[in-house]
């Protein structure tokens, strides 16, 4: 079992990593939809802090002594997904750039060639 005074802290410490979330997500510092990833990540370890027979099972299927390291290894799992999903969204937003980035440059060559058009007519 996790030693009370643990809890306790990892307790206080997801409350402040809610209300982190709820603040960035009041002041419009992050979207919607990547709030949720966060959330969902909280979610996931206030479980594992309230329900502490759930990170013992983990550690026992996943074969890890020690419930410290466990919790590590746990956290650190966690945030290589919240930075996989991040990189995906990252790629994703530099192709849509990319794309408007030509897009734009198509349309101002063929708006130069219309003022061509329009100055060789006059």
């Amino acid at each position: 079992m996790l030693p009370i005074n643990l809890r306790i802290k990892l307790g206080i410490a997801l409350l402040v990593y809610f209300s982190l979330i709820l603040l960035f997500l009041k002041r419009r510092a992050i979207e919607l939809k990547y709030t949720l990833l966060w959330l969902l990540a909280g979610v996931c370890m206030a479980i594992l802090v309230i329900f502490p027979s759930t990170l013992l099972t983990i550690l026992h299927v996943l074969d890890i002594t020690g419930i410290m390291n466990g919790l590590f290894i746990i956290c650190i799992g966690f945030l290589m997904i919240l930075c996989m999903a991040l990189t995906s969204i990252v790629s994703r937003q530099a192709g849509k750039i990319r794309r408007l980035s030509q897009e734009i440059a198509m349309m101002e060559g063929e708006l130069i060639e219309v003022k061509r058009g329009l100055e060789e007519t006059s």
